[in-house]
């Protein structure tokens, strides 16, 4: 699961999700306030927005607090509608859980995508014929079929899926995001489970992809107590399982990490000091109008600024995970 913003949060593909946040009010270069249009400074953290401002701080800034517009893409759009199909499939008895009937259920999950968020049928404005619309379902269709190649849903009984887990650590940062799924075993041991629609990762980045599964372990283990027996990444892109049997030490590793992460957030909020980090993934930028690297300027910035001290060099490092 990932959040788009830091006021809401969005599953795998992209489906916001309202969730509880402070109000706050812009303020004007004439020190008026301007309540029509709210800016919210950053309040925690999410697997997909500390994967943001890793990649890039300016990233993160456009996302978070211009909060600007992004288009949608064909595969993000497709992941969003393969976990619909892949939960609501649970709603079946077990029996019933085959992959025709997971197929039968992409017309009307699609149709359920569009009406909920109907910027996504701009993807194929220019598919009078369909065409492009009918590859791209097939697309989705072979996805969940390679999904039971996989895993074998008439023996599972997932306690929860697509759960909102939100914790406060101690120190007062929030942890939030969604599980795709959560299998508890009979003797109590927690497996958490996410499907991924693209490939698996090569072997020297997997850590970077389990990244996100330690993160959801570390809200579990800190809302009741249990360090999960198991993370396990579907990848239907390719038909891999990646696991991974996590234990204390790495859940408190990356409550570390996420705390000097949170710790360069807060000193780039502070500062306005929003630094762009040059990487191949700009090429799939939706923001290279707004951005330094590519000529672009970024938008007023809408939060007050205090002066930045000599830390603000450092804006964007954490420490050893």
């Amino acid at each position: 699961m990932e959040t788009s913003s830091e006021g809401s949060v969005e599953d795998g593909g992209g489906v916001p999700v309202p969730v509880s946040v402070p109000e706050a009010a812009v303020v004007g270069s004439d020190g008026a306030q301007a309540p029509q249009s709210v800016v919210i400074a950053p309040s925690g953290l999410s697997p997909s927005r500390a994967g943001d401002f890793m990649q890039c701080p300016l990233l993160y800034r456009f996302r978070v607090i211009d909060r600007l517009p992004e288009k949608p893409s064909e595969a993000a759009t497709r992941g969003t509608l393969v976990h619909a199909v892949l939960e609501r499939l649970f709603d079946a008895p077990a029996a019933e859980r085959t992959a025709p009937r997971a197929k039968s259920l992409i017309p009307a999950q699609w149709d359920r995508l569009r009406e909920s968020r109907p910027e996504v049928g701009e993807l194929f404005a220019d598919d009078p014929e369909g065409e492009r619309l009918a590859r791209w379902l097939a697309e989705a269709e072979q996805l969940v079929e390679r999904w039971f190649t996989l895993e074998d849903p008439t023996r599972l009984e997932p306690a929860e899926r697509e759960l909102f887990v939100e914790a406060e650590l101690e120190s007062g940062l929030r942890l939030r995001g969604i599980i795709d799924r959560v299998d508890v075993a009979p003797t109590g041991e927690v497996r958490i489970v996410d499907y991924k629609t693209g490939k698996a990762p090569r072997p020297e980045f997997a850590e970077g992809a389990l990244f996100q599964m330690k993160f959801y372990a570390l809200v579990v283990w800190r809302l009741k107590g249990v360090v999960p027996r198991r993370l396990q990444l579907v990848y239907l892109g390719s038909g891999d399982v990646l696991t991974y049997d996590p234990v204390l030490a790495d859940l408190e590793r990356v409550e570390r990490k996420l705390h000097a992460l949170w710790e360069a957030i807060q000193r780039a909020t502070e500062s306005g000091d929003w630094r762009p980090r040059p990487t191949k993934l700009c090429g799939w930028c939706d923001h290279q109008a707004h951005c330094p690297e590519f000529g672009g300027t970024p938008p007023p910035y809408p939060l007050p600024v205090r002066a930045a001290e000599s830390a603000a060099g450092e804006q964007g490092r954490m420490g050893p995970d």
